[in-house]
């Protein structure tokens, strides 16, 4: 039987903090039917297109943290999440390993650099909770270093809420067996390939290494300010409407009035001349070799 991480859910209200856990599923769930997951899945993001209008108009600020098992699913709710949204309001951060220099600043430094503005979004594709995963599971880090970083991220999530940013941490979970799978595709697939990298088949040695570094996290940061919440993703599609949903509920949005748009007539033409074809260079018509 797949071992999976024990692991509770949790839900929260609209601007709220979460109230008091629902037990966690013990039965596998069924995969979400492809036509209500596609439904359901347009019509949130339909939502997250009014979040991005009442930041903009609001001046809010959102940051939401993906964490969780090497191909437990993270980057691609991430993409369902900005699919329709403004890329300049809507920012992914993905930090690559620190630079030389970045390894001596204070280990927060280069994520604030990525923090929102107001009418912004930051969508960390991991964070820095890196350290309390990798980093101390691989021996990346010293063990001084992980204590000082225990000791101060919540400090530094609690200044942030303070600071009006509206903060959320999720966790994707999943099983051993799935995440098996899921690297067994990537193996065999030449367009995935990039994804499995050697620290990813690291993580299949040390499952339990980093299930304790896991759970010693959330014990540690998972603050009544800024809660973990545990999103279950065997099912790929459960797993990104499940997020979503959640995400929309715990935001205070509403509907914001839209700008009245008309196109304008276009002008009669004053005489200009268009530059010749000839003189310009096109790129070939590889689509018209495809149709007979």
């Amino acid at each position: 039987m797949a071992k999976h991480e024990h692991e509770m859910s949790k839900s929260g209200k609209s601007g709220k903090s979460p109230g008091k856990p629902p037990p966690a599923s013990k039965e596998p769930t069924a995969r979400l039917p492809k036509k209500a997951y596609e439904a359901e899945l347009f019509r949130l993001q339909g939502e997250l297109v009014k979040v991005q209008e009442w930041m903009r108009t609001s001046g809010a600020r959102i940051v939401i943290i993906f964490e969780g098992r090497d191909a437990a699913g993270k980057g691609g709710t991430i993409k369902r999440v900005t699919q329709y949204l403004n890329p300049r309001a809507a920012q992914i951060a993905a930090l690559p390993k620190p630079t030389e220099r970045e390894a001596t600043q204070w280990y927060f430094q280069r994520y604030t650099e990525h923090l929102p503005a107001a009418g912004e979004m930051t969508l960390f594709d991991r964070s820095w909770y890196n350290r309390a995963g990798v980093e101390h599971v691989m021996g990346f880090c010293t063990k001084q270093q992980y204590a000082e970083f225990m000791h101060q991220c919540p400090t530094f999530e609690r200044m942030l809420v303070e600071d009006g940013i509206l903060l959320r941490k999720y966790w994707f979970s999943v099983s051993d067996s799935e995440q098996q799978k899921r690297f067994e595709s990537r193996l065999d697939d030449p367009m995935r390939r990039w994804k499995l990298s050697p620290m990813d088949l690291e993580s299949i040695t040390r499952w339990e290494s980093y299930s304790r570094a896991k759970d010693d996290m959330f014990t540690m940061t998972d603050i009544p300010e800024a809660p973990w919440f545990v999103v279950e993703s065997d099912d790929k599609r459960r797993a990104r409407i499940n997020m979503i949903a959640h995400l929309l509920s715990t935001i205070p949005y509403r509907d914001v009035a839209e700008p009245s748009l008309k196109l304008p007539k276009r002008p009669k033409s004053t005489g200009y001349q268009r530059t010749p074809i000839e003189a310009q260079t096109f790129v070939p018509d590889h689509a018209a070799t495809l149709v007979r």
